[in-house]
């Protein structure tokens, strides 16, 4: 089987980085088409021995990239089309049906309760997403939150597919020296108190709550991994509550992610908005103490399946109190790997998506 996956961009991010972990695994003949921006993500593609090509597409608007995607799709032969991100499924399924491939998935990465891919929704947005959809056979949603928020905008329930993200749960298995090793390397020293935080540098994160929160919390430094528009005005924040100092940015970072993870001592998620929050299941891997605002892979699963894992409201007292209770003492220890995060194995992920695309395939 032949598949082409159309992604709008492969810079660090959780959808791009979720596609290379699930190439890994998927037995299928792969390749990668992104519009945009074929950034480290797509290095790290192409080292994994899978073809990445860039379509140069210069804006959202940029219809000249139509005919070129349905040309690149007609001439591979592909069985399957799998498109991810906004941009990326509006081209690409209007592209496959182009080119006349009769297998085209799209995987909801991103849909938020207010937001899509960190935008604002829209009316427009939101017609032209429902208009397109129904090009494709099937629509993945990450979550079960993701799937009751495509049935509440009108896609119908049976072309709706739960495929859950996953994660590589050994990869992110506690490694001291390791985090001894990446202390040291951002001069964090061995008895700090160390508050982490993933993800993009967006306003949709909140992480300015995550810096004023540790502003009330003397002796503790902020661990910030992720790159991104809001990086400045963060770091304005910071310098604002007189914290610039304990502040570590570690930005955009793929390979590196677990030893960083290692190196913190609690996870914050402060923001109110997620469609999956699989940096949260990355740090339960990890052994982190977590608390979080939002995280539709936890919050769809039954009670005790992350005991450390806390949901807390999503104001800067809200942080600080939950801080000054799970630092109370000094370091946490580090807990055991919950079953949350064993439930998101990539492994299953992948057959669960193999399994849609030989059914669809035949339907």
């Amino acid at each position: 089987m032949k598949v082409l996956h159309v992604i709008t961009g492969l810079g660090i991010g959780g959808a791009e980085q979720q596609l290379r972990l699930l190439l890994r695994h998927l037995p299928v003949s792969s390749a990668v088409v992104t519009l945009t921006n074929p950034g480290a993500v797509a290095d790290g593609l192409r080292a994994d021995g899978v073809p990445v090509a860039h379509l140069g597409m210069r804006g959202n608007r940029d219809l000249s990239a139509l005919p070129r995607l349905t040309r690149l799709i007609r001439h591979g032969g592909y069985d399957v089309v799998h498109t991810h991100l906004y941009r990326a499924c509006v081209y690409g399924r209007l592209a496959a049906r182009l080119a006349g491939t009769r297998t085209v998935i799209a995987t909801e990465h991103s849909l938020g309760a207010a937001q899509i891919e960190g935008r604002p929704l829209s009316p427009g947005a939101r017609a032209l997403y429902l208009a397109t959809e129904r090009l494709g056979t099937a629509t993945v949603a990450v979550s079960g939150t993701v799937a009751r928020r495509l049935t509440g905008w009108g896609v119908p329930p049976a072309r709706i597919r739960m495929v859950p993200n996953g994660i590589d749960v050994a990869r992110f298995a506690h490694d001291p020296e390791a985090g001894r090793a990446a202390r040291r390397r951002l001069g964090l020293a061995p008895d700090d108190v160390v508050v982490g935080g993933v993800g993009r540098l967006a306003a949709g994160k909140r992480f300015d709550t995550l810096i004023r929160a540790v502003a009330g919390l003397p002796g503790t430094r902020l661990l910030l991994v992720g790159e991104g528009e809001a990086r400045g005005r963060l770091a304005r924040v910071a310098a604002e509550c007189r914290v610039a100092d304990r502040v570590v940015w570690a930005g955009a970072v793929d390979e590196g992610l677990p030893a960083l993870l290692s190196a913190m001592d609690v996870f914050v998620s402060p923001s109110a908005d997620e469609a999956f929050g699989l940096a949260i299941v990355e740090a339960l891997a990890a052994g982190l103490p977590v608390r979080y605002a939002a995280c539709p892979a936890l919050e769809d699963l039954p009670p005790g399946e992350a005991p450390g894992a806390r949901r807390i409201g999503g104001s800067v007292h809200d942080v600080v109190s939950a801080l000054r209770e799970v630092c109370r003492g000094g370091r946490p220890e580090r807990l055991p790997v919950p079953p949350a995060a064993r439930r998101y194995d990539i492994a299953r992920s992948a057959q669960e998506l193999l399994s849609l695309y030989h059914e669809a395939s035949a339907r």
